[in-house]
């Protein structure tokens, strides 16, 4: 661990907009080693850096943990949008976007409490877990084994016709906009486009 070493800051990112000489921020380096990994692999170290100077044991051990957190965070979001499709509807209002992404979340929240009420079924390849320990993918995976025993607070859908709709073979000329869900907005220059303007 060192202690107030700072980063060499460039014009980008959230600096790309920054004005004059870029500020020294100080903060803590650490080296993150691992003892052991399976199959005799090299372990590389890990380089963190953390603002806060001046930390202690406990301080390094926090920030360490919450590195080791990421790699549920990836899954988490990965899950959003492959298995639970986050990302998939071309909706047409933000407010309908933000609606969606609660929904996934209250999706996820039972795919996690589902957790005990399901078996593990697992692929070949995949080993076998403990029921309070399944991921939720895999809690999806036997939801369909589990539905046939919960309730259905729904009435039974009633049959309709659909409506006549737009003629067929005709072209829609209004196309409606719509709004990504969890993407960025892109920018209207690269960041090359801007420094070059800078210089």
């Amino acid at each position: 661990m060192w202690d107030r070493v700072h980063p060499r800051l460039t014009h980008r990112a959230s600096w790309l907009d920054h004005e004059g000489e870029l500020p020294l921020i100080e903060g803590t380096l650490i080296r993150l080693e691992v003892e052991h990994l399976s199959k005799d692999r090299e372990a590389p170290a890990v380089w963190l850096w953390s603002s806060k100077t001046g930390a202690t044991d406990t301080d390094v051990d926090r920030a360490w943990q919450a590195f080791l957190r990421r790699f549920d965070l990836e899954h988490t979001f990965r899950l959003f949008k492959q298995t639970l499709g986050w990302t998939k509807p071309r909706l047409r209002e933000p407010e309908a976007a933000d609606r969606w992404t609660w929904l996934i979340i209250a999706a996820y929240t039972q795919l996690r409490l589902a957790r005990p009420l399901t078996q593990d079924l697992r692929h070949p390849w995949e080993k076998p877990t403990a029921p309070g320990r399944l991921t939720p993918a895999r809690v999806r995976r036997t939801f369909r084994n589990l539905r046939q025993h919960m309730p259905c607070p729904a009435r039974a859908p009633k049959p309709h016709r659909p409506g006549s709709g737009r003629p067929p073979g005709t072209r829609n000329r209004r196309r409606a906009p719509r709004y990504d869900v969890g993407k960025t907005v892109r920018r209207e220059e690269t960041l090359i486009a801007l420094a070059r303007l800078k210089g």
